[in-house]
This record gives structure tokens, C-alpha cells and sequence, in this order.
């Protein structure tokens, strides 16, 4: 699977979303994800399905290490006091020591400041090996980098061909800041769109794999979709063996 480098980290171009994903089909789809090469999980503490992702993890018979796990505190959790504690209690519910990626999910009513300080102290304890956000604008990303001493690993946003993204993308490019595409498929819209069925045709690939490969061929972007059946699992993975040309990047950027 192709691979970024972001602070020293080699992290997957597409990684596995979780939203939605509960019970024991999801926890069957988790571990069908994990078999099919899946290493980076999304959830978050409002997706109610941290147990069963920590499960499959532990169960997958992989180190810990080899998996990059991101979760989210949300949005009435970010006081200093309060972003600790959903931190802890996510930990808990995950069944490991520390995640890889701790994000606040969306802007709350608590001061960046106070929010910053507490998730800069969960890095130091070792609870988090990174911070970051979600669905922050421009503006918000701006003075969350301007507040935090620790560096901002991602923005997590809605991201895909009816959906731009052009200022939020260039001022992430700009300062070095990931950009995680959620929702990169629209919800299934892509499935039914013309001019993607048109460019899979000359690649034998699905509207589904050309709006990923869309995606992850942009510097700074990489995508986390859902998928709960194996073969969708590895259809949202086989995107690296084809290269979109630039008329073709230029005609999907126009459905936005």
C-alpha cells in the first residue's frame, strides 16, 4: 500500500473509517478489514464502537505497533479537564495504552487554549502520539497552529469530487498539515456519476477507486473510507496501479 511521511511517520494513503460500523457485523467487518492489509482505523467516542475496533486489534494476532490508530474527543469534551478524561476513558474503551492520532472532532464552545493544554499534556504523558483536528476551516486550523507547542498532524474533513476543498487543501500543503478525506466516496454518490464510470472504463476500475485515486494522487491528502464487505474492503485499497492523467485529475476537480 502506498504510504506518506508525515512527521517521521509512514502512514497509509487510505485508511479504514469506522463510522457506523457497530455490533457484530461490524466487528466482522473490522476483522475482514485487518485480513485485507487495513492498518490505519478512524473512530472516534461519538461512533460508540471503540470496543470492537480495540477488539479486533487485539485479536488480529499483529502487534500494536503495526496498526495507527485515531480517535476523537467531541465536541462538549474540551475543557482542559474534560479532554483528558474522554482521552482516558477512549483509552479504555480501545484497550491499549496509548492512540496514535487524538483529534478534537469538531470546534466546541471551550477555548482552543484550554483545549490545546490538555491534548499537549496527553502527548507528553505518552497517551497520544499526535494531535490534530476536525472539520476546522481555514481560520480555526490557522489559530490552532498558532496556539498548540505541538505540531497539527491532520485535518479531518468531508473531502471528495462534489465537495472542493481548494483553500482549506493549499493552506495545509502550506504549512505541512495532513489532509484526511472522510466521506471520499460521497456516500455513494460517485457510483452513479457519468464521467468517473467514463475514466474507470479505460482502467478497468469502478467511479468508487477513481474518486479515491483522485484523492490520494493530491500532495498532503489521504482518505479513510467505509466499506463493510470484503470486496469493497479490497476495491477501496486497489488504487496504486493506475495514475489519473492531469486532464483526467481536471475533469473530476469540475464536478465540484
Amino acid at each position: 500500500m502506498d504510504t506518506i511521511e508525515v512527521f517521521q511517520e509512514e502512514l497509509p494513503r487510505i485508511g479504514f473509517g469506522t463510522w457506523d460500523i457497530r455490533g457484530q457485523s461490524g466487528f466482522k467487518a473490522l476483522q475482514a478489514a485487518i485480513e485485507n492489509g487495513y492498518r490505519h482505523f478512524d473512530t472516534a467516542e461519538m461512533y460508540r464502537n471503540e470496543d470492537i475496533v480495540g477488539e479486533a486489534v487485539a485479536g488480529s494476532g499483529l502487534d500494536r505497533e503495526e496498526f495507527f490508530l485515531t480517535t476523537k474527543a467531541w465536541s462538549d469534551n474540551l475543557t482542559h479537564a474534560e479532554i483528558k478524561r474522554a482521552c482516558e476513558q477512549s483509552l479504555d474503551r480501545l484497550g491499549t495504552d496509548y492512540v496514535d492520532l487524538y483529534l478534537i472532532h469538531r470546534p466546541g464552545s471551550a477555548p482552543l487554549e484550554e483545549t490545546f493544554a490538555g491534548m499537549q499534556e496527553l502527548v507528553s504523558e505518552g497517551k497520544t502520539r499526535f494531535i490534530g483536528v476536525s472539520n476546522f476551516s481555514v481560520e480555526q486550523l490557522e489559530r490552532s497552529i498558532s496556539i498548540s507547542d505541538e505540531p497539527i498532524f491532520t485535518n479531518q474533513v468531508e473531502y471528495h469530487p462534489y465537495r472542493r476543498r481548494d483553500a482549506l487543501l493549499s493552506f495545509c500543503e502550506q504549512q505541512g498539515v495532513i489532509l484526511t478525506a472522510y466521506s471520499p466516496v460521497a456516500r455513494g454518490r460517485v457510483l452513479r456519476d457519468k464521467i468517473l464510470q467514463d475514466i474507470g472504463d479505460r482502467y478497468d476500475k469502478t467511479p468508487a477507486q477513481v474518486a479515491l485515486r483522485w484523492l490520494v494522487q493530491q500532495d498532503y491528502v489521504i482518505a479513510i473510507p467505509k466499506a463493510e464487505s470484503a470486496e469493497h474492503q479490497r476495491e477501496n485499497l486497489d488504487v496504486f496501479d493506475f495514475v489519473l492523467s492531469e486532464e483526467e485529475m481536471r475533469r473530476i476537480d469540475r464536478l465540484g
